[in-house]
C-alpha cells in the first residue's frame, strides 16, 4: 500500500477564494459579499483565526459593526462544506487549502505561536474509524489534534 499521505494542489490567494466560491455554489450555496468577505479574511491568515478576530477586522474593513454570532453562522457553514478547517481546542478556524475535499483532520498546533498545520493521513484516520466502529459508533467527521511546538519554536 505504501504511503498514505496526500499531496493536494493547495490554493492560495485568489484561486483559493475561486476555489472556495466554486464549491459553495455548486452545493446549492449562496456566494454572498459577506461570506466572500469573511472567506478572504479567514484565507488571509496564516494561523488559525477566531470568529472575534474576524468580526473585527471586517467592521474595521467595513465601516460598520459586523457581529462575532453572524461571523459564527457563515463559519460552521463553511465548515460544514469544507472550504474551513475548525481547530477545536483554539475554537478557531482554517480556510481550507483545497476546498471541497473530506478529509479527516489532523492538527498540529504549536503551543508557543499558535500555528496549526493540517495533514491528511489515510491509514491513521482509517484506523481511528475503525477503533469507533468496534466501539459501535458511526464518527462522522474525527478531528485529531497533537498540541505541542513547532520545529520554529523549538
Amino acid at each position: 500500500m505504501g504511503n498514505h499521505n496526500h499531496h493536494h494542489h493547495e490554493h492560495s490567494g485568489a484561486s483559493l477564494i475561486d476555489a472556495a466560491r466554486d464549491s459553495l455554489v455548486s452545493s446549492g450555496e449562496q456566494w454572498t459579499s459577506m461570506r466572500a468577505d469573511i472567506f478572504e479574511e479567514l484565507a488571509r491568515h496564516e494561523r488559525p483565526a477566531s470568529a472575534y478576530d474576524i468580526a473585527d477586522n471586517l467592521s474595521a474593513k467595513r465601516g460598520k459593526r459586523v457581529a462575532p454570532n453572524s461571523v459564527y453562522r457563515i463559519l460552521d457553514l463553511f465548515v460544514a462544506n469544507n472550504l474551513a478547517l475548525r481547530v477545536e481546542s483554539a475554537n478557531a478556524f482554517l480556510a481550507n487549502s483545497h476546498p471541497g475535499c473530506e478529509h479527516d483532520c489532523i492538527f498540529l498546533v504549536c503551543d508557543e505561536c499558535g500555528e496549526a498545520t493540517h495533514i491528511d493521513n489515510d491509514e491513521i484516520s482509517e484506523k481511528v474509524r475503525g477503533v469507533a466502529k468496534a466501539a459501535d459508533f458511526r464518527a462522522r467527521r474525527p478531528i485529531i489534534e497533537i498540541r505541542g511546538t513547532c520545529a520554529s519554536c523549538s
